[in-house]
């Protein structure tokens, strides 16, 4: 399958350019973190301390708020520009998402920004990526402060390995899982779960860690009528191939959803492919939304998988919420009992695991 760097799509083989943005499609090999669309010309806008106006797109040396040194950029998407900067006082490292003046002069995108933040500055877990503050200069430049998080990009490690092991699988899977539960204990349903935003990060004298990132499509599961107004098109929002059959029906959503992806993810992982086919997105969501997920020795015939592990997934990817795992722990732990049942060979414990690229991966971006 081919996949769209910018929003995340996936195309049958054959296709070569993305039908949503243009964007040319990139094949099986390791691909960059996805940015949301092609960035807008650079627009000026007065950083409080500059002699003359700069562009969100020169922001390295300046100092926002006489407080955060803007050491180099690391990304950027259509609405925003993500900066690795190092606080004076403290000296410590933080990624510091800058949004367009287009975005901060939308009134309606502002009112779902700040909801987010408050949000996220709740999310503080070492599986998540959380905010740490949003700030706003005297001049009008809104950006967001995030902890700086190195890695390599869940989607990137697939590719570049093919697949990851069972054992490898099931460790990752619980971090993901353990990040996942804190949200959905303050009724936070991620809603964009997917490869491309999960980092895979080297930790000292251990095993790479899990981290969630970009809770910006994240919501409250109760949700005000304020909130549901900021969100009413929310079916629209997410990655297709990773969406729950409720979110593809625009239906309340709450923390099954994410299990539901968090199982599509574990399937990925573990074979390289998805578990539902179709010559188009529009069959891929249909496939979901009628059909049994592809089982994995189909998938993978030359691979030795545990029966357990096939009816664990089978479960996490059931079309109605109440056949799944009502929690993330519960799914990670079925999982993890699941993959301990088997032993070294191609499919099992023993398969090939990786090193860490040390990139940098996407922070927060659209």
């Amino acid at each position: 399958m081919n996949r769209c760097p910018s929003c995340g799509t996936v195309y049958p083989d054959d296709a070569r350019f993305c039908t949503k943005d243009g964007t040319r499609l990139l094949g099986p090999a390791a691909a960059p973190p996805p940015i949301a669309a092609t960035p807008p010309r650079p627009t000026a806008v007065p950083v409080r301390g500059a002699a003359t106006p700069i562009a969100h797109t020169n922001l390295v040396g300046q100092t926002l708020q006489g407080r955060y040194e803007i050491v180099k950029k690391v990304g950027e998407g259509g609405m925003s520009f993500v900066y690795l900067a190092n606080d004076i006082a403290t000296r410590e490292r933080y990624a510091i998402k800058v949004l367009s003046a287009a975005l901060s002069q939308d009134t309606n995108a502002m009112a779902r920004l700040r909801r987010e933040a408050s949000l996220g500055m709740r999310l503080a877990h070492p599986n998540i990526c959380h905010i740490i503050r949003l700030g706003e200069t005297e001049d009008g430049l809104v950006y967001v402060v995030m902890p700086f998080v190195e890695g390599e990009i869940l989607a990137d490690r697939t590719n570049r390995l093919g697949r990851i092991s069972l054992s490898d699988t099931a460790r990752l899977v619980n971090d993901m899982a353990q990040g996942l539960f804190v949200a959905h204990q303050l009724k936070i349903v991620h809603r964009d779960l997917k490869p491309e935003n999960i980092m895979v990060c080297p930790r000292p004298g251990g095993p790479d860690i899990a981290v969630v990132m970009d809770f910006g499509l994240a919501k409250e599961r109760r949700a005000d009528a304020e909130l549901q107004k900021l969100t009413a098109t929310g079916i629209i929002l997410g990655t297709p191939e990773f969406m729950s059959p409720e979110q593809l029906r625009g239906k309340p959503l709450d923390a099954r959803t994410d299990i539901y992806s968090l199982a599509l993810m574990t399937y990925e992982m573990l074979t390289g492919k998805l578990p539902f086919q179709g010559r188009t997105q529009q069959e891929m969501m249909i496939a979901r939304l009628r059909s049994d997920p592809t089982p994995l020795r189909k998938t993978r015939p030359e691979l030795e998988f545990p029966d357990a592990v096939e009816k664990v997934l089978f479960k996490a990817m059931q079309r109605n919420p109440d056949d799944r795992y009502q929690s993330a722990p519960e799914f990670a732990e079925a999982f993890t009992a699941a993959a301990a049942t088997s032993g070294p060979g191609p499919g099992g414990a023993g398969g090939s695991g990786g090193s860490d690229s040390g990139l940098f991966g996407k922070l927060f971006g659209r």
